[in-house]
């Protein structure tokens, strides 16, 4: 089979879509998330997605197929929340490594059983390393600016763990996406070479980052550009933005940073902006009629869907998609 490095050079590669509005379809139960295993948990588990791949591996493995079935190249680990930092939520610390090795295992028998289907269109495994819900650069706290929740080596170490597992359960690449904060992805960027050292691997890497409101600036305050800029020393297999806005909103931020890297550029936005219930209304085809606009300009290697996407929303992007090339890796930038 073709490594991703070969496969993004010869077309535009499609991302699956959201794991999570796609599990909100099951309206899973207290009891449903918790299962046989942590029937007398003493923490409320409902609202843990990635405990799912313990309890609820059939869904989860439904949920993967639903996306490669309509053309997705990529799908995407069950494990947006898989650190001991997100997980201390729920007390399940102890179980990062299990939910993180768990969820690559039944990622790559979907994944495998396709490629085996089709040889000619090879299906790959992200692993998903979220941003977690504390913020290395930042204080949560008003009161008291130089006050930070979570340190530097607290988030490499967490990372460490969760990508590790990811390595373990057999992922083709990791994505390190939703960053709000640069210094978050930074420690994420470290765990991984220093994983990359000690293994003697080379595992490509996407990075993802979030452009929170119309200001056009991540949350810990850099511009598109700036944020390229600072990631940029680290060796990227894409690099790119996801969520927080729909696909017209992300695209002049794809625009300042195409031009100026050398890596590839990837993008998944939500399907449009929330609405008052916080749902996504957008169709599939006035996503696909938005993105088609990247693809005339040349600005995108991997494409795919955040927040409300469906596997109706990734079939319309797949086949948009499959009529252009792709965004040229620009050398010596």
């Amino acid at each position: 089979m073709n490594s991703i490095k070969e496969e993004i050079k010869k077309r535009i590669l499609v991302l699956d879509g959201a794991m999570g509005t796609m599990l909100q379809a099951y309206k899973f139960t207290e009891e449903d998330f918790r299962g046989d295993r942590f029937k007398d948990y003493p923490t409320p588990l409902q609202g843990n997605n990635d405990l799912l791949s313990i309890t609820q591996p059939e869904a989860i493995k439904e949920i993967h197929a639903k996306f490669l079935e309509v053309g997705a190249d990529i799908i995407e680990t069950n494990t947006f929340s898989g650190t001991t930092i997100a997980m201390a939520d729920y007390n399940m610390e102890d179980l990062v490594y299990e939910l993180n090795f768990e969820s690559a295992k039944i990622a790559r028998e979907v994944a495998d059983d396709f490629t085996r289907r089709d040889p000619e269109k090879p299906r790959f495994v992200a692993g998903s390393m979220g941003p977690t819900n504390r913020t290395a650069s930042m204080s949560p706290d008003v009161n008291d600016p130089g006050y930070r929740a979570v340190t530097f080596d607290d988030l490499r170490i967490a990372y460490k763990e969760q990508a590790e597992a990811l390595i373990d359960g057999g992922v083709d690449l990791l994505l390190v996406e939703t960053v709000f904060d640069t210094l978050n992805a930074k420690a994420a960027l470290f765990a991984i070479e220093e994983i990359k050292a000690e293994r003697n691997i080379d595992i490509p890497i996407m990075l993802s980052g979030t452009i929170t409101d119309a200001s056009g600036r991540t949350l810990s305050g850099q511009t598109a550009e700036a944020f390229l800029i600072s990631v940029s020393h680290v060796p990227l297999l894409t690099v790119g933005f996801n969520c927080a806005l729909g696909a017209n909103l992300l695209q002049p931020h794809l625009e300042a940073i195409a031009p100026k890297t050398e890596f590839g550029v990837s993008a998944h936005p939500n399907a449009g902006l929330p609405n008052a219930f916080g749902e996504y209304d957008e169709s599939p085809e006035e996503m696909a009629e938005q993105i088609e606009e990247y693809l005339k300009k040349n600005l995108i290697n991997i494409i795919g869907g955040c927040c409300g996407t469906t596997p109706e929303h990734i079939k319309a992007i797949a086949d948009i998609a499959s009529k252009y090339e792709p965004r040229k890796l620009v050398v010596g930038v």
